[in-house]
């Protein structure tokens, strides 16, 4: 299949496959995207010498975030069921999951990093949802991001926008490894073929399957109801919709509070 907004990069005689979010320099994660991930996710799920499944963006950034155009109020009902049904599949994927990231990991591209198994990172690299500024929240984030890391982060995240730091993200347990950028291959590669490669891949689904039930279960029983809150009651306020028409004017939002 060709891929319009992926690259596919099979290593390791196909053990290991990269899926490269091709649109840089923000690597935005429009719904063609999104469906396209979900595409190779599907076709890809009985290849049963897989071991690994990485995600990295092109370029020097891993990905920026949804389209906000996307998430207008004539766009969204379609745009945010799709992203969390992608999110979904990636979690409930059986083979393993690496997020590569390097720069900037923001909103939507920082949920999509923390759906995956694994995350090693650029020491430089940078953490936000700051999806607060437009005026609305990350359903992902809120649902997953107090089970993997801790409540008080969370928080901190979501109500603020705030920009972490690799480090940081590492010291709350949601990144596995940072390195320098010129060494995050060599870092991925070794991990690969001393953890990766020398174990048997229908076993690798087992133990990817078994340590995967809970955030499974946890994200299915709050996404539902996280959704609804979005598209039912925050897309109904004037401020959410203010917050991203302002950002998608250059301007500052006027907040009413409403």
């Amino acid at each position: 299949m060709t891929y319009q907004t992926l690259e596919i990069v099979e290593k390791y005689d196909g053990q290991v496959v990269e899926i490269i979010l091709n649109d840089p320099p923000a690597n935005i994660l429009s719904a063609a995207m999104m469906a396209e991930i979900r595409s190779f996710l599907k076709d890809d799920l009985h290849n049963q010498n897989r071991k690994l499944v990485i995600f990295k963006g092109a370029g020097d950034h891993f990905c920026f975030g949804a389209s906000v155009e996307e998430h207008t109020a004539d766009q969204v009902d379609n745009m945010l069921p799709g992203f969390h049904l992608m999110c979904g599949d990636i979690l409930a994927h059986p083979v393993p999951t690496l997020a590569k990231v390097t720069g900037f990991c923001l909103g939507g591209g920082f949920e999509l990093a923390i759906v995956c198994g694994l995350i090693f990172a650029d020491e430089k690299s940078k953490y936000a949802v700051p999806e607060i500024q437009l005026g609305v929240f990350p359903p992902v984030a809120a649902a997953l991001l107090p089970f993997l890391g801790n409540g008080v982060t969370a928080s901190h995240m979501l109500l603020t926008g705030a920009k972490l730091t690799a480090p940081e993200m590492l010291d709350c347990g949601v990144v596995n490894q940072i390195s320098a950028q010129q060494d995050l291959d060599q870092v991925i590669e070794s991990y690969i073929e001393k953890n990766i490669l020398p174990r048997s891949a229908s076993s690798l689904r087992f133990a990817n399957r078994a340590v995967r039930v809970g955030i499974n279960s946890l994200y299915r029983q709050h996404i539902g109801d996280l959704e609804r809150l979005y598209l039912d009651e925050l897309m109904k306020s004037h401020d959410a919709n203010e917050g991203i028409n302002a950002f998608l004017a250059k301007r500052s939002p006027e907040w009413k509070n409403s």
